[in-house]
């Protein structure tokens, strides 16, 4: 065969592995669709804790420790699931995920006592914990380097989705159905898009390159790699303290310095997290034309400049626009994360490695409402969330400028 003949076998060959190639839209739905319950579950939580409570015959504070169950284990959730999805690939541990939480939707609305509840609530956290790593890391390793970005922005704003789901069955549906049968709405989704993953969904492509034969070389790359982990997971606390104090305390300082009921103040969550969909989508798009950390770094340093008119408007109209170009800038940055951090995950560990950065800077920095709340004087919030936020951007942008870019694609091995 003639050189010329082989290149031509070679152009062939590669145009009908394109031809075969999965296309990307049904792995990033389901991906999407299970962060987007994950949200919708929690935050239904957030909407009925009181009623939650009155139904076991404990007060708030007990009934807020199955919310503490649930964060606390995420971590469990993105360790065990992403070790899993690095080892036997991405395409089953997705699946399971999907169907454990369907599962866990059905036991949290049949729970007969608090401990009941309490513990299904936990299982709920290592559910939620393992569904961020594993189903960006499907996403993103099927995605064209073109769109990386501003689909890692309608991504990571899953979560958003689903607190807006959540605030509409619960405006629209609890006063007629109480709490336990809104957790059945979950239900079908997740098994729908888990049935989805498990018949349709081809496995990753970069995993089948890259798969560990062994536990040993799971472990073995993971420790090969930990000073990447360490940053990521320092960086990842900063975004989540970023997030966690410009939304955690922001309904009581609407409550206690603006006097807005709790309706009005659901209402104006919710168009501040309409501004934080639009911003991540933004900023992601953004991210793919000037780069990861400069869109990130402009991100952040908008949400700084942000900070007067968010936390010290003086009429009603500049307080709605301040929330919203507030939750625009910060969750603009959250936009580049996922396609940011599994660029810079090595492909033996992608599946583990951002979703345990991720989960475990949602637990370093579980402590930022206790910090805004000790800087509170008198009763003003306003000064305790400027100065927490101002800190949180603040170190946020320096752990982006002294991170690494690693854009690239994935399909070049």
């Amino acid at each position: 065969m003639s050189k010329a003949e082989s290149n031509i076998n070679r152009a062939a060959q590669a145009l009908s592995g394109e031809h075969r190639q999965e296309p990307w839209l049904g792995s990033f739905v389901c991906g999407l669709t299970g962060w987007m319950l994950d949200g919708f579950d929690f935050f239904l939580v957030v909407f009925t804790l009181t009623a939650i409570g009155h139904t076991f015959g404990k007060d708030d504070k007990t009934t807020v420790l199955a919310m503490t169950a649930t964060l606390a284990l995420r971590p469990v959730g993105a360790i065990v699931f992403g070790l899993v999805s690095d080892r036997y690939g991405r395409r089953l541990p997705l699946a399971a995920n999907l169907a454990l939480f369907a599962l866990v939707e059905i036991l949290t609305g049949f729970a007969h006592s608090f401990l009941q509840f309490l513990i299904v609530r936990a299982v709920f956290g290592v559910v939620m914990g393992g569904q961020w790593g594993i189903g960006v890391t499907l996403a993103m390793e099927k995605v064209p380097e073109r769109l990386r970005g501003v689909v890692s922005g309608i991504l990571q704003e899953g979560y958003a989705m689903g607190y807006l789901l959540a605030a509409g069955a619960y405006f629209f549906l609890f006063e007629r159905l109480s709490w336990r049968p809104l957790f059945f709405l979950g239900t079908l989704p997740a098994l729908a898009a888990a049935a989805f993953v498990f018949f349709r969904v081809k496995e990753s492509e970069v995993w089948v390159r890259s798969r560990q034969t062994s536990w040993g070389g799971v472990g073995r790359s993971l420790l090969q790699h930990w000073k990447l982990l360490v940053y990521c997971t320092i960086f990842m606390t900063t975004l989540h303290m970023s997030s966690h104090g410009t939304q955690d305390l922001y309904p009581t300082f609407l409550q206690r310095e603006w006097g807005i009921l709790p309706k009005p103040r659901a209402l104006l969550s919710a168009i501040s997290m309409v501004g934080g969909i639009v911003g991540a989508l933004l900023v992601g798009f953004l991210s793919d034309r000037i780069g990861r950390r400069r869109a990130m770094t402009l991100a952040i340093g908008g949400a700084f400049c942000v900070i007067p008119l968010w936390a010290f408007a003086h009429t009603l109209v500049l307080l709605v626009l301040g929330a919203v170009l507030m939750q625009f800038f910060v969750q603009g940055a959250w936009g580049v994360v996922p396609a940011h951090l599994t660029e810079m995950s090595p492909d033996s560990i992608r599946g583990s490695l951002p979703g345990m950065a991720y989960q475990l800077g949602v637990l370093l920095a579980s402590g930022v409402p206790y910090l805004e709340a000790a800087f509170t004087r008198n009763g003003r919030y306003s000064v305790a969330m400027a100065a927490t936020a101002a800190i949180a951007f603040v170190l946020a942008a320096v752990m982006i400028m002294v991170g690494s870019e690693n854009r690239r694609s994935f399909e070049a091995g």
